[in-house]
């Protein structure tokens, strides 16, 4: 079976539409559980959205009856609605759900280095949309307690898709589509930084510069802010009739070394730069572009950019994972799953499981560690090559130790904006870089609430 939620809400059976015979709340009901599919929504969830923080005595005794009916409904298709605890879940199954689809193709997108590739999958993914969510059976209070993430994600793939329209050097196309997006969205700059370029980039400068004449005033009179780091890049490079503007450009806020793309330096330890992203953490599911750790590739250049192995070390492990991508890949999880467990302890000092995890990953480093003399007669400890392909783990998990051996350990601080969630060294290192919004949020609305 087949629902469809972006758009109309329906529901389909071998290509043929189904009437399930629910009434508006019971719709609703269904809408909210498939968009969370497999996962437990708790009952006072359900009756708060249904009534909008107003339900009647009844509202417990009426959702039962709704689940009820809806069960009944839905059990000659194989879609089953389980009980679990105080709450109800819809149990992962053959069915579809276009929500998903669109989820899973965005975040596709979004690690896609070919921008052709790119631009494939979100054109798949924004066709899905066919409307407002759940049009004709949410009202507008509903929608705009459900439709916040997924908004979001949509208004991020349209920019993604603008910026590989110019990478693929589309710029009258990307014109026409951001046009009327940037006069929908006004306070999103970085739509609005990329219809600059491509005005720019089909002869018209003065287009280019006013309409960054026009956000200005948008953001300070509106949000009473100024245009963040990556606009008024745009805009001083524009004035400047900057070159590079004319090249497939990359957002300012990123770090380009060998041809990839790392994090900017900011919290003041390469601990702390391994576990920062472009989009932040406070995602769920991450938004595209939120991902660093794109390639194994990425993962050795950025050893050797924050100083944990030399070149000769990085270009070799380059050509180890060109000899073999599976080994590299799998390297690439261990890289990423070390990373998860040490941003769940930088983040909270009581998470024992977290600690113990990277200190599994140390011990194993630590047994691969080379002491070298420096240049300045000075020692230090180096990973191995001998390590192989798990050299860059290794350099991560011992530079994580260090950290955690280290007082200013109880310094970090977490950016409480659930668009950022960078980690930095100190307040003053968060307030300096956040509000400048350059954790690299995609749609910034608003700088960082930095406290």
């Amino acid at each position: 079976m087949e629902f469809r939620l972006l758009g109309p809400f329906e529901a389909y059976q071998d290509g043929h539409r189904v009437d399930l015979g629910c009434r508006r709340q019971e719709r609703c009901i269904l809408a909210v559980l498939l968009l969370d599919t497999g996962h437990l929504v708790p009952t006072d969830r359900l009756i708060d959205l249904l009534w909008d923080g107003r339900p009647p005595a009844s509202a417990r005794r009426a959702v039962h009856t709704y689940i009820g009916r809806l069960r009944a409904s839905l059990e000659p298709y194989g879609v089953r609605i389980r009980t679990g605890g105080d709450g109800y879940l819809v149990e992962p199954g053959a069915h579809r759900v276009d929500v998903d689809e669109f989820r899973a193709l965005a975040h596709r997108a979004s690690g896609a280095t070919d921008p052709a590739e790119r631009l494939r999958l979100l054109d798949r993914a924004l066709a899905l949309w066919r409307g407002p969510l759940l049009a004709g059976t949410a009202d507008g209070v509903l929608r705009e307690r459900l439709h916040g993430p997924l908004e979001e994600l949509r208004l991020t793939g349209l920019e993604l898709r603008a910026e590989a329209q110019l990478a693929l050097g589309r710029h009258a196309r990307a014109i026409s589509e951001l046009t009327p997006l940037v006069a929908l969205h006004p306070t999103r700059e970085q739509l609005a930084a990329t219809l600059m370029t491509a005005l720019y980039r089909g002869g018209r400068q003065a287009d280019a510069l006013g309409l960054y004449r026009t956000i200005r005033q948008t953001l300070v009179e509106e949000l009473g802010i100024e245009p963040g780091l990556r606009l008024r890049e745009v805009h001083r490079r524009i004035l400047r009739d900057d070159h590079r503007l004319d090249r497939p450009g990359r957002p300012v806020y990123e770090v380009r070394v060998r041809d990839e793309d790392l994090p900017w330096s900011v919290g003041g330890h390469p601990a702390l730069e391994f576990c920062n992203t472009f989009a932040g953490w406070g995602h769920e599911p991450p938004l595209p572009g939120s991902e660093w750790l794109r390639a194994y590739r990425t993962l050795a250049v950025w050893t050797g950019h924050v100083g944990l192995t030399d070149d000769a070390a990085v270009n070799r492990l380059i050509e180890l994972a060109r000899r073999d991508p599976e080994a590299a890949a799998a390297e690439l999880d261990a890289a990423r799953a070390l990373r998860t467990h040490l941003y769940a302890c930088l983040t909270d000092p009581d998470d024992r499981p977290a600690f113990d995890a990277v200190a599994r990953y140390a011990e194993a480093a630590a047994r691969t560690l080379t002491f070298r003399r420096e240049a300045d007669g000075r020692g230090r400890w180096w990973p191995d090559l001998s390590a192989g392909l798990r050299l860059p783990v290794h350099a991560a998990a011992w530079s994580a130790a260090e950290l955690l051996a280290d007082p200013r350990r109880f310094t970090i601080r977490v950016c409480p904006d659930p668009r950022c969630g960078w980690l930095f060294a100190d307040e003053s290192g968060m307030r300096r870089w956040c509000s400048l919004a350059t954790c690299g949020r995609p749609a910034v609305d608003a700088p960082c609430q930095v406290a």
